[in-house]
């Protein structure tokens, strides 16, 4: 198949690109913005799929984000693609600044204080309670007795304050990126069609060159005959 990989990528090389992309996270970004900006819609839907992008990427919806984006774009008549690309905002990099001051407010605005929590601790939280709500499901059909109890701690100790916290900065971020990346793009695109343009115009002033050529040259064989 056309795009497949000749060598198959093992395991942990996934798992690495997945914290250290190949190349490094500057070239990953790189590769991303020029994805964005070379989406055939009008800038302002490539724009609103930023800001559906970056706006989920603040929401611990795990595992979620791609549809999650994909959907709010949908609904926002952005593009559904840039939205995807636009989740990668949320990356091993930021994540920790995410999380931890996600949370944070979230408990600040809920009125339930607590400590700071470790970026670490927030995923493997969560890493856990996606175990935990596969066992319990496994447990409807089985004899095993269903246990929400971590689960009811886990939602109101800490996926609610992320959920609630996430909403401020994510709006903040999203819009940032909205008005930064529109006039961007836009810019892009027509520079992108003036270049087309030029293109256009110089391929056909060298095939009138050619026509021009021709026609001389048919000119002087038909005078010296």
């Amino acid at each position: 198949m056309v795009f497949r990989r000749r060598n198959k990528r093992s395991w942990p090389d996934r798992l690495k690109a997945l914290v250290y992309p190949q190349g490094g996270w500057l070239r990953a970004a790189y590769y991303v913005w020029h994805r964005l900006t070379r989406l055939p819609d009008p800038p302002h839907r490539i724009a609103r799929g930023i800001f559906a992008g970056v706006f989920i990427s603040f929401t611990p919806l795990f595992g979620l984000h791609f549809f999650a984006s994909a959907l709010m774009a949908f609904l926002m008549r952005g593009n559904m693609i840039a939205a995807i690309f636009a989740t990668f905002f949320g990356n091993p990099i930021t994540f920790p600044l995410i999380a931890v001051s996600s949370v944070q407010l979230g408990h600040w605005i809920l009125g339930t204080g607590v400590d700071a929590v470790p970026a670490r601790l927030i995923l493997s939280a969560f890493t856990n309670a996606g175990g935990e709500i596969w066992t319990n499901i496994v447990a409807i059909f089985t004899d095993t007795p269903t246990q929400w109890a971590q689960l009811r701690h886990f939602y109101y100790g800490l996926f609610k304050p992320y959920l609630v916290g996430g909403i401020g900065p994510g709006l903040i971020a999203a819009t940032v990126c909205y008005y930064i990346s529109l006039p961007i793009i836009l810019g892009y695109q027509k520079l992108r069609q003036k270049k087309r343009r030029d293109r256009a115009e110089a391929l056909r002033e060298r095939a009138a060159a050619r026509l021009r050529a021709r026609s001389a040259a048919d000119d002087g064989t038909a005078g010296e005959s």
